[in-house]
């Protein structure tokens, strides 16, 4: 994975990251979601590579990226933007494209709405923003996405509990979001599930989760109601058999929070890098170089 892009550790403040770079031309970074790491995006890196500069790392405290302190705070969206935001800087790019997935994605539309000012073009892989998904939650919704009221809790035994087996409690939600199963590398798997047996990403996992239901949620609904907007155009992907459609389109949700909003519908899954490569890089090549 990854043939020809560099390997690097790059420290930015408490964060230590692990970053692969490779590619000419425009800079791209790209967020993986939960629960992965980097190698989320091994099919569509080297697809964008071929026009633009790409930076893929292991977002803070997931994978081999140490860091920040386990805690609400440090693991709000805008404090890992911030973070994220400075690996960027560190490689010389002050404005760039952001492509991000699940919990990349969120730290990728906080950044767009705290410095509109470094982000030229955003993508959202298969997210609602966090306070939408908190306003809509019923029973449904919480049987459905359990996780997100689980790994939310301020609880240490709940934490040891998981830690038990964490990398066979990623394998479980893997085969539980992915449509295409099949079509996700084994070795990528291995990569994410292995990743999980460090206790500091368990620990991770919980602050961000934590971090979600609290302090991001409320940063939402501050800027929703102050009425502020991504300004950079956005482009969201969304996968037909994971995220579901209650009520209102993901698109006019989208508008609410964005000026320019686009949307494309691919046959897969939660992991749309993975379960349909060819046409997420095709997407998002095509909308980063404005050709689409």
């Amino acid at each position: 994975m990854f043939e020809g892009f560099d390997t690097k550790r790059i420290a930015v403040g408490d964060t230590e990251f692990h970053v692969r770079i490779g590619g000419k031309g425009p800079p791209v970074l790209l967020l993986h979601g939960f629960p992965q790491t980097h190698h989320a995006w091994h099919q569509v890196a080297p697809v964008l590579a071929e026009r633009l500069t790409v930076v893929v790392p292991d977002t803070p405290g997931y994978g081999a990226t140490r860091g920040p302190e386990p805690t609400v705070e440090k693991f709000s969206k805008r404090a890992l933007a911030r973070r994220c935001a400075g690996l960027m800087t560190a490689l010389g790019f002050e404005r760039f494209h952001l492509a991000g997935h699940d919990r990349g994605a969120r730290i990728g539309y906080r950044l767009a709405l705290d410095t509109p000012e470094r982000i030229d073009r955003l993508a959202m892989l298969d997210i609602l923003p966090t306070a939408e998904v908190w306003q809509a939650m019923n029973a449904e919704a919480a049987l459905n996405s359990y996780h997100w009221l689980l790994l939310a809790q301020d609880d240490p035994a709940l934490q040891r509990l998981i830690g038990l087996d964490a990398p066979g409690y990623v394998r479980h939600l893997i085969d539980r979001w992915a449509h295409y199963r099949d079509r996700l590398d084994p070795a990528a798997v291995d990569a994410y599930a292995e990743a999980y047996a460090a206790p500091s990403v368990v620990a991770a996992m919980f602050a961000d989760y934590r971090a979600g239901a609290t302090l991001d949620r409320e940063l939402d609904r501050t800027d929703k109601q102050a009425g502020n907007r991504v300004t950079a155009p956005l482009l969201l992907l969304w996968g037909a058999h994971y995220l579901r459609e209650r009520g209102r389109s993901h698109l006019d949700v989208w508008r609410g929070w964005a000026e320019d909003v686009s949307v494309e519908r691919l046959d897969c899954g939660h992991f749309l890098a993975e379960e349909a490569a060819a046409p997420c890089a095709k997407a998002l090549l095509g909308f980063f170089t404005n050709e689409r």
